[in-house]
């Protein structure tokens, strides 16, 4: 009966494994993990799209802390603007930045609590290891507020939210 349950057990796994979610696919930022989030409505309007890097008209340094916050936490663009944020994971945890809506990052948090190992390969998205930089390029396109998070489990809760004013 052990031997039986063994196997079954073990032939289920492959089918765990497909329905996780987690898809090793190309990857974004250091982290060298990504998954697919397609499907998802990650990038919504007024937040713009992915930037042009030969567009880029600022750079914006943001630091990641382990006191959940991000510096600066809010900043101010202009509509039209394609701007490089270099970001930087100041703290000894991993941490994530994901361009989004309010709304739709908090719905990724909550997904990421059900799949915590799951990693971003978005252009919206970037996660990095401590110590670790990367850089996104984002294209504004009309004014209004875009929000961007950590949805690492627990890291949005904690605070770690901050927002673009578009003008």
């Amino acid at each position: 009966m052990k031997k039986n349950l063994s196997v079954l057990i073990l032939s289920a796994l492959p089918v765990l494994a497909l329905a996780s979610g987690n898809h090793a696919g190309g990857h974004h930022g250091a982290s060298g993990h990504g998954h697919d989030m397609s499907g998802h409505a990650h990038v919504s309007a007024p937040v713009g799209q992915p930037g042009d890097p030969a567009q880029v008209t600022r750079t914006i340094e943001i630091d990641m802390l382990d006191t959940m916050r991000f510096t600066p936490g809010e900043i101010s663009v202009n509509a039209g603007e394609t701007v490089r944020f270099i970001v930087k994971n100041a703290g000894k945890l991993p941490h994530e930045m994901v361009i989004g809506s309010l709304e739709d990052l908090k719905a990724h948090a909550v997904e990421m609590r059900h799949n915590p190992s799951m990693m971003h390969d978005e252009p919206n998205a970037i996660t990095l290891e401590a110590g670790q930089s990367g850089s996104l390029v984002w294209k504004f396109d009309q004014s209004g507020t875009v929000d961007f998070a950590c949805t690492i489990p627990g890291h949005m809760e904690g605070g770690m939210v901050g927002k673009m004013l578009v003008n």
